[in-house]
This record gives C-alpha cells, sequence and structure tokens, in this order.
C-alpha cells in the first residue's frame, strides 16, 4: 500500500574491532578501474561474505523482515547489495517547533534501532535541532579527516524569500536531515565513530558540547595543526583526475542547477496566468448561453493543466534540486578532503628533503618521517575507498532522480493531453 511505512534504509558493518585497516592489507579487486592504486599502497578490503551472526555471536535468520519495527524484536538483519550486513537504523521524522522568550526553532526526533554490541539498549529516541547535526558534523570532520563527511543542508535561507518555518521548508530540511543521518550509518566507519554514537543515545546533549567529550584522535591532531608553509609539489596522477572530475562535476551541477531554478520561476509565473485565464471562460460562458458548454469545457480544461503544472514544479522543487545542492556540497567536502591530503603529503615531502640534506648517515628513516608516510598512505587509502563509495551513491541517486523526474514529466503532459 502506499501509505505504508518503508523499511529504513540505513546500514552498518562489523565492529572496527573486526575490520582490517587500510593499511593492513593489499587487497584492491574491489577497488574500480579509475581508482586502480599504486603497488605500493595497500586499499582497504571490502566486506563481501554475508554475515549469519550479530557481533556476539548469536546466530540470526537473515530473511527479510516483515517491516523495520520488528527487526530487533526477532534479532534479523537485513542484507544491502553490497553485501554489508544491516544492523544500526536510524530515522529522523517529527518536526516539531519551540517558542522560547530568546528565540524560536525547529527540533527533530532522531530514533536509533540497533543490534550493535557498543550501544546499551537495543533502541534511542532523542530530539534534536539542526546545531546538534552541526556541532556531529564538525566533530566528524575532526576526528576523521581522512575521510569524507557528508554534507549538511545550508543553514541559511533568504529573509523574505523563503519562510524556515513554513511546512515545506521544515520537511525539505527534514529529508535533507535525515539523508545526513543514514549516509554517516552506512559508512563502515564514521557510523562507529564516538560522536556519533553519543548524538543518537545522549538525553542532554548540551553537556556533552560543553566538556568536549575527548581529545582529538592523534591522526586529526596531525592533520589539524599541519601549517600551511608546506608547498605540494603536484599530486599523483589519481588524485589530480579526482580533484579535475570534481571541478567539472561542481560546475556542470551549478549549471544544471540554475537552469532548473529558472524553469520552475518561469513555470511558476505561467501558472498564476493560466489561474487568471480560466475563470475567464466560465463568465464568459454565463454570459452566451450558446457557447455555455464549450466555454466551461476550456475552463476545466485550463484548471487541469493547473493542477498538473503546479504539481510537476512541486516534484522539481521538494525532490530534484535538493539532490543537485546536497552533492554540489558533497564535491565541496570532497575537495576539502583532498585538500587535506596534500597538506600531509607536503609535510611527508618537506622531512625528506630535511632528511637527505643532513649530512650524517643514519641507519635507518626517521620515526617522524615513516609516521608521516603512514598517515600519507592512510589519507590515500580512506579517501579512495570514499570516493568509490561515494560514486556509487551518486549513481545510484541519480539514476532514481532523472527516472523519476522523467515519469513526472510524462505522467504531467499525459495529464494535459488528456484533457484536451
Amino acid at each position: 500500500a502506499a501509505g505504508a511505512p518503508k523499511p529504513l534504509p540505513s546500514s552498518g558493518p562489523k565492529s572496527l574491532r573486526e575490520m582490517p585497516h587500510p593499511l593492513a592489507t593489499s587487497s584492491s579487486e574491489e577497488m574500480g578501474p579509475a581508482l586502480t592504486p599504486s603497488p605500493d599502497l595497500l586499499l582497504p578490503r571490502s566486506i563481501a561474505d554475508k554475515d549469519l551472526s550479530l557481533p556476539n555471536g548469536t546466530p540470526v535468520d537473515t530473511s527479510s523482515p516483515a517491516s523495520s519495527s520488528s527487526l530487533l524484536n526477532r534479532l534479523q538483519l537485513d542484507d544491502d547489495l553490497d553485501g554489508e550486513t544491516r544492523d544500526l537504523f536510524v530515522t529522523v521524522d517529527d518536526p516539531k517547533k519551540h517558542v522560547c522568550t530568546m528565540e524560536t526553532y525547529i527540533t527533530y526526533r532522531v530514533t536509533t534501532k540497533t543490534t550493535r554490541a557498543e550501544f546499551d539498549l537495543p533502541e534511542y529516541s532523542v530530539r534534536r535541532r539542526y546545531q546538534d547535526f552541526d556541532w556531529l558534523r564538525n566533530k566528524l570532520e575532526e576526528s576523521q579527516p581522512t575521510h569524507l563527511i557528508p554534507p549538511l543542508p545550508e543553514k541559511f535561507v533568504v529573509k523574505g524569500v523563503v519562510d524556515r518555518f513554513s511546512e515545506e521548508f521544515v520537511e525539505t530540511r527534514r529529508k535533507a536531515l535525515d539523508k545526513f543521518l543514514k549516509r554517516i550509518t552506512d559508512h563502515p566507519v564514521l557510523s562507529f565513530n564516538e560522536h556519533f554514537n553519543v548524538f543518537l543515545t545522549a538525553k542532554d546533549l548540551n553537556a556533552y558540547k560543553k566538556q568536549g567529550m575527548a581529545l582529538l584522535s592523534k591522526m586529526g591532531e596531525s592533520v589539524k595543526y599541519v601549517t600551511g608553509g608546506y608547498k605540494l609539489r603536484s599530486r599523483p596522477l589519481e588524485f589530480a583526475a579526482i580533484g579535475e572530475y570534481l571541478d567539472t562535476f561542481s560546475l556542470k551541477l551549478g549549471t544544471i542547477d540554475r537552469i532548473a531554478q529558472r524553469i520552475i520561476k518561469e513555470q511558476l509565473e505561467y501558472l498564476v496566468e493560466l489561474r487568471e485565464y480560466g475563470p475567464v471562460y466560465s463568465t464568459w460562458g454565463g454570459l452566451e448561453a450558446e457557447l455555455s458548454e464549450p466555454l466551461e469545457g476550456v475552463s476545466a480544461c485550463i484548471g487541469n493543466c493547473c493542477t498538473a503544472l503546479e504539481e510537476l514544479s512541486e516534484d522539481m522543487t521538494e525532490d530534484f534540486l535538493p539532490v543537485l545542492r546536497e552533492y554540489i556540497l558533497y564535491s565541496e567536502s570532497m575537495k576539502n578532503v583532498l585538500k587535506k591530503r596534500d597538506q600531509v603529503q607536503a609535510e611527508y615531502e618537506a622531512k625528506l628533503e630535511a632528511v637527505a640534506l643532513k649530512k650524517e648517515d643514519r641507519p635507518k628513516v626517521p620515526t617522524d618521517v615513516e609516521k608521516c608516510q603512514d598517515r600519507v598512505e592512510c589519507f590515500n587509502a580512506d579517501l579512495k575507498a570514499d570516493m568509490e563509495r561515494w560514486q556509487n551513491n551518486k549513481r545510484q541517486d541519480f539514476r532514481q532522480l532523472l527516472m523519476g523526474m522523467a515519469d513526472k514529466n510524462i505522467q504531467y503532459y499525459e495529464k494535459v493531453c488528456g484533457t484536451a
């Protein structure tokens, strides 16, 4: 049935303790041809085999459950197309408006269902506002600098153009926040981040914001304090290709976004004219009895065209534009990770040069240089894995988006031609 709730399409893999580190394996079978690593670079191994037990060893039935609400009671896990076991489900719904003396804001209910051992309970329900989501993203960027962090919907809107408390705006933002959390939940590393756990489970998130839950990871510190004094000679070809692709991709999407907005604007202006145009024929038909029937038919036809055009414009505004905006922001996020990778490589090159300039013979490369090399390799492996994941998501999202828009346009013209 159309109104039946859909299973929550989020997923999570094995615990980090059970997963090989990107630098600890030499498997590169899952990488696409465009991202083939160099022989000396070790890449992460995808989880190819389906799990038939929970993290604690309890055997489970992997048949599809009747609904997402029965997952925990029956201890069943769903499997996605990539073979990664789904054991974490997160959804954002039930927006509520809060009016206080100093401010007015919207909170959203974040519901979590899980079978992971890292969680004390199988289900959580907390309320979060936009700034809480923003806090989570900042924490993920600090603690996981080698990974691509999904973008948040833009916070600010043009005053007077969009009412940020309107039902339409709130619903659009809710969908974007829901997708943001699902992107994190799908990620094999980000979904196990301690800040993400706190975001999903803590009743009072402000307490964690004030005290600071933990120090940055060593990787986070190394990237955070890299100065701008290092200059990269040149990116490796594969990363240069990624940078060029992201530049072209964001440019093309920006063009499509501008054209789509102009089309919607023109459609809405045309819709205003149509709504004024239709009633004229009804008035005319009331004045001439002989022409009443055909004139009323024209008026009804115009009315149907108005309804069909309004639906098409809403679909473009609510479904098409948000995906374009998300991927424009996504490409900017990927560019930022690429810049961080360049900084670490530049630091490594500078350290190598410093060692080479020293006269005394050294039996081996200094430890700090080796650590810097490890950071470069880890950045390379994580960035490639995230790029592959992002490309897969992009193909699925745009296939669904474009086919959906084609169907909407076909339906629009069927409705319009059917009224003739």
